[in-house]
């Protein structure tokens, strides 16, 4: 058995422990806590507590053994350790086609970041500047990226506003969308807020009725929120491991609608869905070395593919991909709500204010115009969050994430510790 299927089993073995019913604190913490000991170990050794897993999520500590792997491959059999390599990003594939309710496995294609996936569809459209409606709540790569197009004239960019309280409208997106957009690019929850933009399908199906597509971004989604692809029935959709399946930076994927894919692969039509972000890996049959003079593109979502993939970060990425599947997205997603309600109830004990969104992802926010010297104080006595500023208002929103390794002990702790530092902070 390799270390790759070692991790894996253990994984599951610890998983089948929880049994079937809904997640409990006391299963977590005797299950699924001793496959995090390192991450628990420095949190006990500094006495912080980590409200910033929406943020960068902490590892597993299978990461080690995997990536020890996928390196002692490389030593020992040089280029041979291609083979354990490609099994760990067909692992990864897997996984989050599962996660994610897409059906068709190699219409996930792994990149390097979420801006990377944007710029290969940006650059598969047939027009040379494509009129993209977007909004002002995207995260600030893609909205970078956007406005880089814009500027060099490669886009045109139609921005839907939000309202005061930073949110935005179903209705209001859709009216933006009209027979002159080629893409529409949204996030499923917004990074800011933490806003779950609902009748999402809704908003795909007035992209479709104008001939437009539409790309989701699913980042502050991805493994704590439900998703199914093929239900909603999107273009393509962009997340990543760093946040919630806790797989570090650099394990990011476009998911590309089987519609748009080839069976068969080839030379495609000038006029026709194919990227030119693109590397040999996108070559059919790539180790043939054919060097004709039209691009000969492989067949499905390989034909998405880039240059030689950095390989090593699957192996980083599947621990938490497996844990995340094994779990199950539904179970996670309704623990993450009974913690975000015990810390909201909690914080209200002690007068501080949050911002109460119907429909929302997985952190509580609190609101303040002292966004950036709350959190430094915060992160001096003990516990580490982050904050963002409101589009429109002014304001900053403290983000506090709980999640299964934030116990209720822990939460009241942090909760007097935040309560202090605002009355601290107001004086």
């Amino acid at each position: 058995m390799t270390k790759s299927e070692t991790t894996e089993s253990k994984i599951l073995s610890a998983v089948g422990k929880l049994g079937g019913s809904p997640l409990t604190e006391a299963g977590i913490i005797e299950h699924i806590h001793p496959l995090f000991s390192r991450s628990l170990n420095r949190n006990q050794a500094t006495g912080e507590i980590y409200l910033a897993n929406h943020s960068l999520g902490r590892p597993m500590d299978a990461i080690a053994d995997r990536v020890t792997n996928a390196l002692d491959a490389w030593y020992t059999e040089l280029d041979g350790a291609w083979d354990l390599w490609l099994k760990e990003r067909d692992q990864f594939r897997n996984s989050v086609a599962s996660i994610v309710g897409c059906s068709r496995v190699d219409s996930v294609v792994p990149k390097t970041s979420a801006g990377q996936g944007l710029r290969a569809v940006i650059n598969a459209l047939p027009s040379s500047k494509p009129n993209i409606v977007s909004t002002r709540g995207e995260f600030d790569s893609l909205d970078f990226i956007l406005k880089s197009y814009a500027h060099k004239d490669r886009a045109s960019i139609e921005w839907i506003e939000a309202n005061e309280d930073g949110l935005y409208q179903t209705d209001e997106i859709i009216a933006s969308i009209n027979e002159h957009t080629d893409l529409v690019v949204l996030s499923l929850v917004c990074f800011v807020t933490g806003q779950l933009i609902q009748d999402i399908q809704q908003v795909v199906e007035a992209a479709h009725q104008y001939g437009a597509l539409i790309m989701i971004d699913a980042y502050h989604g991805f493994g704590t929120l439900p998703i199914d692809f093929d239900a909603i029935g999107a273009d393509f959709m962009v997340a990543g491991s760093y946040k919630y399946t806790r797989g570090g930076p650099g394990a990011c994927f476009l998911i590309v609608h089987p519609r748009h894919l080839s069976h068969d692969g080839g030379v495609p039509e000038s006029d026709s869905l194919f990227t030119t972000d693109t590397g040999w890996f996108a070559k059919k049959d790539p180790f043939a070395y054919r060097r004709q003079d039209t691009p000969e593109y492989a067949p499905g979502g390989d034909a998405w593919l880039e240059a030689t993939p950095p390989a090593i970060v699957y192996a980083q990425a599947n621990p938490g991909l497996e844990l995340v599947d094994a779990i199950g997205v539904d179970r996670i997603r309704a623990y993450s709500l009974e913690q975000q309600d015990f810390l909201v109830k909690q914080l209200r004990e002690v007068d501080v204010e949050t911002k109460q969104i119907v429909h929302h992802g997985a952190f509580v926010l609190i609101p303040t115009l002292q966004g950036q010297e709350v959190t430094a104080h915060l992160k001096a006595i003990g516990v580490n969050v982050d904050a963002r500023p409101c589009p429109k208002s002014g304001l900053w929103f403290v983000r506090l994430c709980p999640d299964m390794l934030n116990t209720q002990s822990e939460i009241i702790e942090a909760v007097k510790k935040i309560s202090s530092a605002f009355q601290t902070l107001e004086n």
